[in-house]
């Protein structure tokens, strides 16, 4: 197992219980504590946890999702999700990401990979990454980090999702240009295209795709040929899909057909 596969596992952790212990974390990832105990100070310089005596726990408001998106998180499928999406990114892009559970470990994979270019010495004269966000806990998450470059709209947060929303959202994005907007959904219908649950956020969201020049879909098998009440857009818009195993074959032929890459893992 790589360090990037070991982290990620100690994060999908921390996210489901809260708290990580060093000698049971060990066990789990089937390494020696000195190592873990290594891995959770490299992680705690990330700013992706607190270290605390024996252990670790959950860090700021990154992990404080309300509690509807807890119970319902395939944290591995998602997080292998995020892994793959941040693969598809370059150095230097302009990446937009809307909010919600998958978008939040698309940035922190992102931490992830430029934390590990950094060791490699792959460093540039300006940020790895710029990224355009309306989400308060993405931006919250980025903003400490250095080899970021943060934008964040302005706009009204609405609680249930972190998400800024409404006129000024639309005034910041109008006058941006992205290299690839990330999009986390609630449902996608063969027919009617990407969806979510609330019109503001869905107009959000088609505002980031428009803005882009590549539109990378993230999100999970269960929303597959789920609707929702707000459309975003039509899959004529999306370039990729990044989704899990549990993939029907039916459906991301269809999806292929459309003229989609599909990328399950």
């Amino acid at each position: 197992m790589s360090k990037q596969e070991r982290w990620s596992k100690l994060l999908e952790l921390l996210a489901v219980n809260g708290k990580l212990d060093v000698e049971e974390a060990a066990v789990s990832v089937a390494v020696s504590p000195a190592t873990i105990r290594r891995d959770l100070d490299e992680l705690a310089e990330q700013k992706l946890l607190v270290r605390t005596r024996g252990g670790a726990i959950a860090h700021g408001v990154s992990y404080e999702l309300p509690l509807r998106y807890k119970s319902s998180r395939q944290v591995a499928e998602k997080q292998r999700i995020a892994s793959a999406v941040a693969d598809l990114l370059g150095v230097g892009d302009v990446v937009g990401l809307n909010g919600g559970t998958t978008t939040t470990e698309v940035a922190r994979a992102l931490v992830l990979r430029t934390g590990a270019m950094a060791e490699r010495g792959d460093n540039s004269s300006g940020p790895m990454c710029t990224v355009v966000t309306n989400a308060l806990n993405i931006a919250g998450e980025l903003a400490v980090r250095p080899q970021f470059k943060i934008v964040v709209t302005g706009g009204v947060a609405r609680p249930q999702t972190y998400e800024l929303v409404g006129q000024l959202t639309e005034g910041v994005l109008n006058q941006v240009v992205l290299d690839v907007a990330v999009l986390g959904v609630d449902g996608v219908d063969p027919q009617l295209g990407v969806m979510t649950h609330h019109e503001d956020e869905a107009g959000i969201s088609r505002l980031f795709a428009e803005r882009a020049r590549k539109v990378i879909l993230a999100t999970d098998s269960s929303k597959m040929g789920k609707r929702a009440f707000a459309r975003i857009c039509g899959l004529d818009q999306i370039d990729v899909l990044v989704t899990d195993s549990g993939l029907a074959p039916d459906m991301a032929t269809r999806l292929t057909d459309a003229g989609i890459e599909v990328i399950s893992v």
